[in-house]
């Protein structure tokens, strides 16, 4: 069943990506229903990497989870929605304070957008003299926007200090932003703000807590399947497993 819904999935990814080019500096594509994930990019260390966001079409207006990477693309982004679907962004949630998840933060607060993070993020933002958003939220918060119902959970350290995952559970849809790492992934990225000894546990409270995902986004790369979480999990282990031989 889940094989057959990552088929799905990407078929629907092909069919449905607003007629763009893969070198368009901005990719929206369907994911289901009211949901829809875009990519942006950025020069990192003279390579072009994607970044995946999500947003979701409630009749209350759109929601945002996390903020472009190419800061060109925060007003085309938000122009695009208009086109597309007739309505406002007016919620933006960063999941960790990372530029490629936050860093859009001001710049949709100075459009009237209701910006969140939790406390942590917050915090980093603020000793780092980055802007801030303008809500700050519990670790474990439920919001309900229109017809639409969501968690945002806090399952401690892991690709970052603050990372905060989304679980939209009649849809069973799983944004995880960087804590989860896509299914080909062959390392863990960036660890420079990361506690991989912690994020074991955190990734087996993420899957206690949410089950039988359908969709799971992870930050960069491919997100049409869904062992992402899964092959984080094995890659945390196997390096936490190498830390620990490598000090005996």
């Amino acid at each position: 069943m889940r094989k057959l819904a990552s088929i799905i999935l990407f078929l629907t990814m092909l069919s449905n990506s607003f007629g763009q080019s893969k070198n368009s500096p901005l990719q929206i594509s369907h994911l289901t229903g009211d949901f829809y994930i875009y990519k942006t990019f950025h020069d990192y260390k003279g390579m072009l990497i994607s970044a995946n966001a999500m947003y979701l079409v409630t009749d209350k207006g759109v929601v945002l989870f996390d903020t472009p990477w190419d800061q060109t693309q925060y007003q085309p982004l938000l122009d695009s929605i208009k086109t597309k679907h007739k309505k406002d962004v007016i919620m933006c949630f960063a999941t960790h304070s990372h530029d490629d998840r936050a860093g859009g933060l001001e710049f949709y607060r100075q459009k009237g957008i209701k910006t969140y993070t939790i406390k942590v993020t917050d915090e980093i933002l603020k000793s780092e003299n980055k802007k801030r958003a303008e809500f700050i939220i519990p670790n474990d918060t439920i919001f309900t926007v229109g017809k639409h119902r969501f968690e945002v959970y806090y399952p401690g350290r892991g690709h970052a200090q603050d990372n905060i995952v989304v679980w939209f559970n009649k849809e069973k849809v799983l944004y995880g932003g960087c804590f989860i790492k896509s299914a080909e992934a062959k390392d863990l990225g960036y660890l420079g703000d990361a506690d991989v000894k912690e994020w074991e546990k955190s990734i087996q409270k993420v899957q206690a807590k949410f089950k039988k995902p359908i969709y799971i986004i992870p930050g960069h790369d491919n997100w049409t399947n869904i062992v992402s979480l899964t092959h984080t999990l094995k890659m945390v282990q196997k390096y936490n497993t190498a830390q620990t031989s490598g000090k005996k």
